[in-house]
């Protein structure tokens, strides 16, 4: 089963920025083999559940060596059969709507 899960992980300890340990994540999630989308608010994997796992938990492994408080966010979309939809599901609104949407 494919899924997407969005998620964000950030240290509550380390003060009101935290881009240093998001890009550390993301740095993993980069050389994972999963795809992957940034956003502004978190980031967004595809794959089988087993390999998106993993590497949110490598994320939290990460975080956790110098972090004594994680707060981790996760929103879960699994369908069968289906892989591609990191692209196809934002590429369908815009067949919608007739044109291109802003996705800096």
């Amino acid at each position: 089963m494919s899924v997407i899960v969005e998620f964000s992980m950030s240290p509550m300890d380390k003060g009101v920025s935290v881009s240093d340990y998001v890009a550390r994540s993301l740095n993993i999630v980069a050389n994972s083999g999963v795809s992957y989308r940034l956003g502004p608010m978190g980031t967004c994997l595809e794959g089988d559940w087993d390999d998106v796992m993993s590497v949110i938990e490598k994320c939290y492994r990460a975080m956790s060596e110098d972090c004594e408080r994680i707060t981790c966010t996760m929103k879960v979309d699994a369908r069968a059969g289906e892989s591609g939809r990191l692209l196809s599901k934002t590429s369908k609104i815009e067949e919608i709507l007739g044109r291109k949407l802003d996705q800096q």
